[in-house]
């Protein structure tokens, strides 16, 4: 059925005089050309590349015809380009552009081992499968198939790696940003619970950005609190970053799911500097009824919305193991909307006199808002939320996939984006505006020619990234 309508043509409303025959006749043309900027940023960083490292290849070496840095980069360029299943790949195995972006010598597919397979230069989903179904435990002998084994202390690692490689020196302050957010499961996957606030079956993943750098995405279980092994990733990430930078001064931020004694204590013991949201209760809102009062009266004449702020020192009757005395205060903000009191409440190490209540909140912890639109890139436009396989450790694995296609996106937009009308685009407007290119195809001995679209409509975009990312450096991690 298929075949049949492929070979067909297909009758359109004429134009004018002319009529409009559409036909599957054009040869090898791609949607995907922008993926060129793609295999550039990859030359300059390496992501991938990298990436790879983390596998471990327990394959027979004579009979692979597919490496593990091929598989990777076949996945992570399909992540990139909007590809999120597996399942897509049995019709791209067959994309000289995607093939070429993967590394394969021979994009078409015309020296294939089996007769079958040639015409499709690359993977199918069954071989892409064993990049995350593999057991951490696999040996040669156990598993038939499934011997690709995924480093995940490796993987981890990488996230900061590729954090210290984009920069060429220390920065002069690092903010880490903390949140969880909801991953719907549809599922009987491993770890399946139902959660009361989200209300709906979910895992409950744990994310640590410093502005766009991704550094942690941790699959859970959402059985469990907010923040929840916090600690233990505070403790390897900036461990990892002072082995690199020990001077640099680094802040946790978090909102009232992260404000918790346990890394309040530990960061105090670590001289790390914190502000944290607090959930509000009546004790607080008494301590800032004068505040409030003083707002709401504010807004009655001028019908806008108003805030007061005020510094205050408080401990929580059972949660806290000691009152945060000295400098430790907790900045609160009455305001009155036209829907009502609004009073907000954030506890910090940040000593009053380095910094007001209103530049606290306003300046400081507001600014975290803009990590909650990274994670929205990652789960929107690249797929994090694609956790449907049957274990926990494979869904992690596509965790890391999509964690790397961001910070592969991110590259771009950093590079390759700056000083052009798109450097503050997101990845699916990036993906749309300069990926989805469409292109005729054709593989000489010699070349490989790629004729774009000549009424693509960001040409000057286009030029303009290709020039930023020759100029841009190469790491020397």
């Amino acid at each position: 059925m298929t075949a049949q309508c492929i070979e067909s043509s297909f009758q359109f409303q004429p134009l004018g005089n002319r009529d409009v025959v559409a036909r599957f006749d054009g040869g090898d043309i791609t949607s995907d050309a922008g993926g060129l900027l793609l295999r550039k940023v990859e030359q300059r960083t390496g992501i991938v590349r990298q990436f790879a490292a983390c596998f471990q290849d327990r394959r027979k070496p004579e009979l692979i015809e597919h490496t593990v840095k091929e598989l990777v980069a076949q996945r992570v360029y399909g992540l990139a380009l909007g590809y999120e299943d597996l399942n897509d790949h049995d019709q791209l195995r067959a994309d000289p552009l995607l093939a070429m972006l993967a590394g394969k010598s021979d994009p078409k597919g015309e020296c294939r081992l089996h007769e079958r397979d040639r015409g499709k230069a690359l993977a199918g989903k069954s071989t892409l499968n064993r990049l995350e179904r593999t057991p951490e435990n696999a040996t040669a002998k156990q598993a038939r198939y499934k011997k690709i084994v995924l480093d995940m202390e490796a993987a981890d690692q990488l996230l900061v790696d590729l954090f210290f490689q984009a920069h060429a020196r220390a920065p002069e302050h690092i903010v880490l940003d903390l949140d969880a957010t909801d991953d719907r499961i549809h599922g009987n996957q491993e770890g399946r619970f139902y959660h009361g606030y989200y209300g709906e079956y979910c895992y409950l993943p744990l994310y640590i950005f410093c502005g766009e750098f991704l550094l942690c995405a941790r699959l859970r279980k959402s059985d469990t609190d907010a923040s929840a092994g916090t600690v233990n990733e505070l403790k390897r990430i900036i461990g990892q970053i002072r082995r690199v930078w020990p001077r640099v001064p680094i802040l946790i931020r978090g909102d009232s799911g992260f404000c918790r004694d346990e890394i309040m204590s530990w960061c105090e013991e670590q001289q790390l500097d914190y502000v944290f949201g607090l959930a509000k209760n009546d004790r607080l809102k008494a301590d800032i009824a004068i505040e409030q009062a003083a707002a709401a009266a504010e807004y009655e004449q001028t019908k806008k919305a108003a805030r007061v702020f005020k510094d205050f020192r408080y401990r929580t009757r059972d949660s806290w193991t000691r009152e945060r005395r000295g400098p430790k205060g907790t900045p609160g903000k009455a305001e009155h909307l036209d829907k009502g009191a609004n009073p907000r409440f954030m506890v910090t190490s940040i000593a009053p006199e380095g910094m007001d209540a209103r530049a606290l909140y306003e300046d400081l912890y507001c600014a975290r808002g803009e990590m909650e639109n990274r994670i929205k890139e990652q789960q929107l436009d690249l797929f994090a939320d694609r956790t449907s396989t049957a274990e926990m450790r494979s869904n992690q694995i596509r965790l890391y996939f999509s964690s790397i296609a961001y910070v592969f996106m991110q590259a771009l937009r950093r590079l390759g984006l700056k000083g052009t009308e798109m450097e503050k685009a997101q990845c699916g407007t990036i993906r749309l505006k300069l990926l989805k290119i469409g292109a005729q195809i054709r593989v000489t001995v010699r070349k490989v020619w790629i004729s774009l679209a000549q009424g693509y409509a960001y040409a000057s975009v286009f030029a303009q990234v290709f020039a930023n990312l020759e100029e841009a450096e190469v790491p020397s991690g």
